[in-house]
């Protein structure tokens, strides 16, 4: 199975999460973590500055490793390095996404997240705790 190796930015603006909403493909309408691929000689923390700016048009501020998930779709195996991250400037420009929303701690299961992305909800919780 191929694996595919990409980065996620857990947003946080005070006690809130950013989560953004599909606008295309399979899962089209679940919500996940923003992010994507790591390209070839690129390292990840450099990947996920480049895939906010594209997808989000903001710059952020890469503070730590929260966790790695591993998990397996049908067709793929995911491996995701997610990163606590904040807004360093600019404002949200959603350019993939349809729609976006900052979750406080008690709403992060308001919305239908991707599989793999649900593994990292505890993680968030207990991090935000």
């Amino acid at each position: 199975m191929k694996t595919i190796n990409v980065v996620a930015a857990i947003i946080h603006q005070g006690e809130e999460i950013l989560s953004t909403q599909r606008g295309y493909g399979e899962y089209e309408g679940w919500w996940e973590f923003p992010g994507g691929k790591i390209e070839p000689g690129e390292g990840p923390e450099v990947a996920l500055r480049r895939e906010i700016m594209e997808e989000l048009g903001v710059e952020i501020v890469v503070e730590n490793l929260l966790c790695t998930v591993e998990y397996d779709y049908p067709k793929f195996h995911l491996s995701m390095l997610c990163y606590m991250c904040s807004i360093a400037n600019g404002e949200i420009d959603l350019r993939e996404h349809k729609s976006a929303r900052w979750l406080s701690h008690n709403d992060l299961n308001s919305v239908q997240w991707l599989p793999a992305d649900i593994e990292v909800l505890e993680r968030i919780k207990a991090n935000l705790a």
